[in-house]
């Protein structure tokens, strides 16, 4: 899952992107509603954690400018503010979530997951294919009751597909849901993980569910 951190306060900003890169996210930050707007469109996110009160450009003028073209990743609000009225307003432009400072990065990665499960349409953190699990609150992979271990970048690419399971995904939505803008590299790299999550996933069953779109890319499905 992909990331954007922004966040003014330079020391909380490396704080939270060095937290979520511990869970496995792909993770990008800059300090200014600008950037933020710059980001966007380079890069599709999963969930954008963002300032209220940032330089530039504030996080509700971002929030705005996004409901205004159709962008619907969903956006957790961090603020120092505590007067009902500013969350009442940032909600009412279409923020999924609203966090007051001081809060407990436990907190954030609780919430981060719930707005994600949501804009997948998921009501728990369990996706399942066939008999292939992924918890995504753990990161405990299971096929027929049986764990499986990945590394991180494994597990990474299966959490893409496995969300987005029955749709294929080309190596470039996949590249850029895994890794943040400091990668440097080839969508070859996909396809060397792929090989590795099919040894684990697939090898040993008869029904296979990583498959190949020639000239596309991959699906995860039951087949």
């Amino acid at each position: 899952m992909r990331i954007l951190v922004a966040e003014d306060e330079k020391a909380l900003n490396r704080i939270l992107v060095k937290q979520f890169v511990k869970l496995g996210y792909s993770v990008d930050s800059c300090f200014d509603g600008e950037s933020v707007s710059d980001y966007l469109a380079g890069a599709a996110y999963d969930v954008i954690v963002m300032d209220v009160m940032m330089p530039k450009k504030d996080g509700f003028t971002v929030l705005e400018e996004m409901r205004s073209r159709k962008d619907t990743t969903p956006v957790i609000f961090l603020t120092a503010k505590t007067e009902i009225s500013d969350r009442v307003h940032g909600l009412d432009l279409g923020a999924n979530d609203y966090l007051i400072k001081p809060f407990s990065f436990e907190e954030l990665a609780a919430r981060v997951r719930m707005v994600t499960r949501d804009s997948k349409g998921n009501s728990t953190n369990m996706f399942s294919v066939n008999d292939l699990t992924v918890d995504m609150k753990s990161h405990e992979v299971k096929r027929a009751g049986k764990v499986i271990e990945l590394s991180a970048r494994e597990y990474s690419i299966l959490e893409v597909l496995i969300s987005n399971a029955g749709t294929v995904m080309t190596r470039e939505k996949i590249e850029n849901s895994v890794w943040n803008y400091d990668y440097v590299g080839g969508t070859n790299v996909i396809d060397v993980y792929i090989r590795y999550l099919r040894k684990k996933i697939d090898d040993g069953y008869d029904t296979k569910l990583i498959h190949t779109v020639r000239g596309v890319g991959y699906v995860l499905k039951e087949e």
